[in-house]
């Protein structure tokens, strides 16, 4: 018996810090007016195979199968299309609309670290804000889940429509736009060796190919200093790069955001803006989320492409995060208090453990089966505070006996005096 590799169980240490993560996950989606989705993981094929919807490669990731009445139906790979089906179904949604959503996807791709085959995604969209300010806010939001979560980031972004703005002006037919874009992607994975091996490959013309070796020569790092050597301003995509380059600079981002004019992310839907981010001290080389602005595809699923659905989005990877996380020393704290039945007062432990949880008080119950040396050792070294120990006598009377692990103090109380004291 053994996990199918790619997917493993969460419990104990590792778990809890999962759910910390979650949780300062979804108290910020709250903070920045989220409301929380879950979308189906069973989907009709024709959805997830659309052309509108992943590329190529996450199309040959995708588990599929067939029910009992012989529909093809696909595993979630995403987030992004459910949610995008969830807005086409229900036109009566009030726009701007933000929601999130925290659910496992399936991918039948390589295993490594921090990619997994059974894997959660944490996302957050914004439907019906066409200009920078979605994208602003979104990045705003993920500097401070990482600062809350104290992992120093770099936040990369670009916009597709840039790039396609300058492949244009380098001779790069506008059919063959988006593939060079996926390879110029790998920039720093395979190097500019890597890059012009494979655009070759794609039959990239020589005049095409020499403009983009100009290109990776040359100091990217300003889009104005590009806008004006391919003689691009006023350009939509520099518009659009220059707004939101505004708003990075107004509120304080330009330290962590930084413009990457080759970035532009695997998946064939996005439309603009473009962001990953990275581990800052470049100790971890996988991306820790991601996401940009995807307009079309709401409109193309239900056939309106006169009706404009402005969606902008990021995705939070938790198991690279985790990964991340995993070598660090986590200080584990237990805020519970572990009731010991002494005798045969098992039914008064139980009485007072449901008077403590109705009051929001986190409860374990002893089975006062083990020496109570060896019991109040191990509670001591889970970091359990209060012990309250039931004998016959704290039975008859009504009470408990209250045992301060910290202060080393002992107290004879009633449920309601130890309410008090632990809630203190």
């Amino acid at each position: 018996m053994q996990n199918i590799k790619g997917t493993y169980d969460y419990f104990g240490r590792e778990q809890a810090v999962r759910q910390k993560v979650q949780s300062t996950l979804r108290e910020l989606f709250g903070l920045y007016d989220f409301e929380p989705m879950e979308t189906t993981m069973l989907n009709e094929l024709e959805l997830l195979t659309s052309k509108y919807a992943g590329g190529d490669e996450i199309l040959r990731e995708m588990y599929q199968l067939t029910d009992q009445g012989g529909r093809k139906l696909g595993l979630r790979y995403d987030l992004t299309i459910p949610f995008a089906k969830v807005i086409a179904l229900n036109p009566g949604i009030e726009f701007p609309y933000k929601r999130y959503e925290i659910g496992k996807v399936f991918r039948d791709g390589p295993v490594k670290k921090g990619r997994l085959r059974e894997f959660l995604q944490c996302d957050a969209d914004v439907v019906g804000i066409a200009g920078p300010q979605a994208e602003a806010e979104l990045m705003q939001l993920a500097v401070e889940v990482f600062r809350r979560l104290e992992i120093p980031i770099v936040l990369k972004w670009n916009n597709r429509r840039f790039l396609g703005e300058i492949l244009s002006a380098v001779g790069v037919p506008a059919d063959d736009s988006l593939s060079v874009m996926l390879t110029l992607d790998k920039l720093a994975k395979i190097g500019s060796q890597g890059v012009l091996a494979e655009l070759r490959e794609k039959g990239l013309s020589a005049e095409a190919l020499l403009s983009i070796t100009k290109l990776l020569e040359t100091d990217n790092t300003n889009f104005r200093s590009l806008a004006d050597s391919y003689e691009l301003t006023g350009q939509p995509g520099v518009l659009e790069v220059q707004a939101l380059q505004q708003l990075i600079d107004a509120t304080g981002l330009s330290a962590v955001c930084v413009f990457d004019p080759f970035l532009s992310r695997g998946l064939s839907f996005y439309t603009g803006t473009v962001y990953e981010i990275f581990d800052a001290t470049g100790g971890y080389p996988s991306s820790l989320g991601g996401g940009g602005r995807y307009d079309d595809i709401i409109g193309k699923l239900v056939g309106r492409d006169d009706i404009p659905y402005p969606t902008v989005g990021i995705s939070f990877g938790m198991e690279s995060i985790m990964a991340l996380l995993g070598e660090r020393p986590v200080q584990e704290e237990y805020s519970g208090v572990l009731i010991i039945p002494i005798g045969e007062t098992m039914p008064q432990a139980l009485l007072a453990a449901a008077e403590l949880r109705n009051a929001g008080i986190r409860v374990s119950v002893d089975t006062g089966k083990r020496k109570l040396k060896k019991t109040l050792a191990s509670a001591s070294a889970k970091g359990i505070r209060y012990c309250l120990l039931i004998g016959e006598s704290e039975a008859e009377q009504g009470k408990l006996q209250l045992k301060d692990m910290t202060l080393q103090t002992e107290q004879v109380v009633t449920a309601e005096e130890a309410k008090k004291v632990i809630s203190g």
